[in-house]
């Protein structure tokens, strides 16, 4: 088996054709955290702004802590009477 050099580029890429790469390009973003998450097509068309989404899931956080907070309250309950 022929080996290669890692920093050997295919024969169909040209360097040229790449453009020139910027290095740390995004360092400030993944350092801040930033999690990117690729959307299906049909709920991308629901929420087509990163505010859209986050407000959705916000709402549905929300929504899901006070479920969990009843479902608590209503298991105490019943270990009070039980």
């Amino acid at each position: 088996m022929k080996k290669t050099k890692s920093d050997e580029l295919r024969p169909e890429y040209r360097r040229e054709d790449l453009g020139q790469g910027v290095r740390g390009k995004y360092l400030e973003s993944y350092d801040a955290g930033t999690n990117l998450v690729l959307l299906s097509p049909d709920v991308a068309e629901a929420f087509p702004t990163e505010e859209a989404v986050n407000k959705a899931l916000r709402s549905l956080i929300r929504l899901a802590e006070r479920s969990v907070s009843r479902t608590e309250r209503s298991n105490r309950r019943t270990a009070d009477h039980g």
